[in-house]
């Protein structure tokens, strides 16, 4: 556990993360030193069950977690004939806090969007905002992927990006962009400009007349962009990522009155508990009890 706290990350920061810093780079998080415990334990499981640790226990001791078995809404297996499962956890473990998304009000996307200064950079953001696509997803795009007529974007798991974009699910799934902004700037930005003279079928390039242009756009130049328009839009702060369009959008769905399980499609989510961070934002039922409790009727 010491090793962990102290081992340094290996990974490149994001230009836009405030992290510990140690002498040789950031420290891992709370949440990595657990991933890391967690593959140790299950590790561990596997020599069991193959007998090659016979006779011995997991050094990874797990106990019974009463807190977790009281909470009425827990993932439950889907099957009726399921046996029912205990919750566990680990007693080695790093105490972690259950953050929730921060959504970006309308004046700071606009004030980022005003100060973006390629029809390429307006249409990414738009399409994030819009559809609540991962930075991975919206970079992975490729022209056949986007429906003009239909107005919906595919998202497909591809490996073979130049610049390793990767989309996070295993899932393909399609996004509707009704709201009308999304696929404009997109339009507009094949139209007007995306280099015309190479045949690349990937969908954001680099535009410009150097060394990389019409290479596709990696993660790297999205964090760049974003940190840009930030800096002179005089919003820059460290929770304000390009990933923060997709808890923005996600909220925003949320507040209009999607359900859980629709949303949880849009957005490719495996489980309905990835959407529990969502519903502790602003959860309609909360804020209706709320209101009754201090004696106000709905208007």
């Amino acid at each position: 556990m010491e090793w962990l706290r102290l081992a340094s990350s290996r990974r490149r920061a994001q230009r836009l993360e405030l992290g510990v810093v140690a002498d040789e780079g950031r420290l891992l998080s709370a949440k990595t030193c657990n991933r890391v415990l967690a593959a140790v334990s299950s590790f561990y499981e596997f020599l069991i069950a193959s007998e090659r640790y016979a006779g011995r226990d997991n050094p990874i001791v797990k106990k019974v977690d009463q807190a977790a078995a009281r909470v009425p809404d827990r993932y439950r297996p889907p099957l009726m004939n399921a046996g029912r499962q205990q919750p566990v956890r680990r007693v080695l473990r790093v105490k972690t806090v259950e953050s929730v998304p921060r959504p970006m009000p309308d004046v700071v996307y606009r004030a980022l969007a005003d100060e973006l200064r390629t029809r390429r950079d307006l249409a990414l953001l738009e399409v994030m905002w819009e559809g609540g696509l991962r930075p991975g997803e919206v970079l992975g795009l490729r022209m056949e992927d986007v429906s003009y007529g239909r107005r919906r974007v595919t998202v497909r798991k591809r490996d073979d990006h130049p610049r390793g974009v990767q989309q996070k699910s295993r899932r393909d799934r399609v996004v509707d962009l009704h709201e009308g902004r999304a696929l404009t700037a997109l339009n507009t930005y094949v139209m007007h400009e995306r280099p015309t003279d190479v045949d690349s079928p990937w969908l954001f390039l680099v535009g410009g007349r150097g060394q990389r242009r019409a290479e596709p756009l990696g993660y790297d130049a999205l964090v760049r962009m974003f940190a840009r328009a930030a800096e002179r839009a005089g919003v820059r702060d460290a929770w304000l990522t390009p990933h923060s369009l997709r808890h923005t959008h996600a909220t925003r769905m949320f507040e209009g009155g999607m359900r859980e399980l629709t949303l949880m499609t849009r957005l490719g989510h495996a489980t309905p508990d990835s959407m529990k961070i969502y519903t502790r934002v602003s959860d309609p039922e909360v804020v209706k009890d709320y209101r009754q409790a201090i004696g106000e009727r709905d208007t």
